[in-house]
């Protein structure tokens, strides 16, 4: 069977697809992968739009490549507002129940166990379903995980669940073959109050850098057509965003929508045709495009919306 191999296009914000050519491997990539592979839980908390979800859609799909069997549960899709403790429990075994396609009336299965608290049927679930159905490594992710301090109940207990599963291992030889990986916007002390449950102290953190330069190389192929020298456009492009994959993305795509327009291109021959970007005119060029279409009136440029989320919170 042939695969279509993807058109290059850059993506400025949300998840990029598996297969997605602009996706930049970073050594979180690497650290991430293997940690998760020998068992352990990890966590990745970081600013937002630094590549977290993306990611864990590549490593989701390594993982499933060797055999790891993964499930992804995203807490934002829960709700905050009008959610419940018993809902926000049953929600994410829902989804556990969706993402290891479990088969199982989750309905009945909740409703039969209305003795027992919400976190301890989620307990339960893990032990005595998922565990049970799969006989292979497994690793849940939780993504946004700094949702939870938005939520109007404590959820200390759901922290404390996730290390008495790493506290099982000594015991339960099936414990041994679950892994977790957190992903959000937060710091450990953030999330948990009573630091005698906490899991945080016994993952691993995982450290989500900007892109270097030699990481980035990929990006090159998007705008290779317009420019002579793509790597020094390339640097600069980095210069300037300091390796955030957002503005990193959105500044490649800014470089060849200013090539393919002709009326704001400044090379061009003496018929009007376009020229590549000159050698030795890529900062002044790439500075240009940065004033005019990231700093000048940045409020309304800011699409999609980050340098705001960033003046909002700090």
């Amino acid at each position: 069977m042939s695969t279509v191999r993807p058109t290059f296009q850059f993506q400025v914000g949300g998840a990029l697809s598996p297969n997605a050519p602009s996706y930049i491997w970073r050594a979180a990539d690497r650290e991430l992968y293997q940690a998760l592979l020998e068992g352990e839980f990890c966590y990745i908390l970081n600013a937002r739009q630094m590549g977290k979800s993306s990611l864990r859609v590549q490593t989701i799909r390594r993982l499933r490549a060797v055999g790891v069997c993964c499930g992804a549960v995203d807490l934002t899709a829960i709700g905050i507002q009008q959610v419940t403790l018993d809902q926000w429990y049953a929600s994410i075994v829902g989804s556990l129940v969706s993402s290891f396609q479990l088969q199982i009336d989750l309905r009945i299965w909740w409703r039969d166990r209305t003795h027992l608290s919400p976190v301890q049927r989620l307990s339960e679930f893990v032990e005595t379903v998922l565990l049970q159905a799969i006989d292979s490594s497994i690793v849940i992710f939780i993504d946004e995980i700094d949702s939870v301090l938005s939520l109007k109940f404590p959820t200390d207990d759901f922290f404390a669940f996730i290390r008495a599963c790493y506290n099982k291992r000594a015991e339960q030889p099936a414990f041994k073959r679950l892994s977790f990986a957190l992903l959000g916007v937060a710091t450990p002390s953030d999330l948990i109050a009573d630091k005698t449950q906490t899991p945080f102290n016994l993952g691993r953190a995982i450290e989500l850098k900007g892109f270097q330069l030699r990481e980035a190389m990929p990006l090159i192929k998007g705008f290779k057509r317009a420019v002579d020298n793509p790597q020094a456009v390339l640097a600069q492009i980095l210069y300037w965003t300091g390796g955030q994959p957002l503005l990193t993305q959105k500044l490649c795509q800014i470089v060849l929508a200013a090539y393919d327009r002709q009326s704001d291109y400044p090379f061009k021959d003496l018929h009007g045709n376009r020229l590549p970007i000159p050698f030795e005119e890529e900062a002044c060029w790439v500075q240009r495009l940065v004033y005019a279409h990231i700093i000048n009136y940045w409020e309304r440029q800011d699409e999609p919306e980050h340098l705001r989320t960033i003046r909002d919170r700090c």
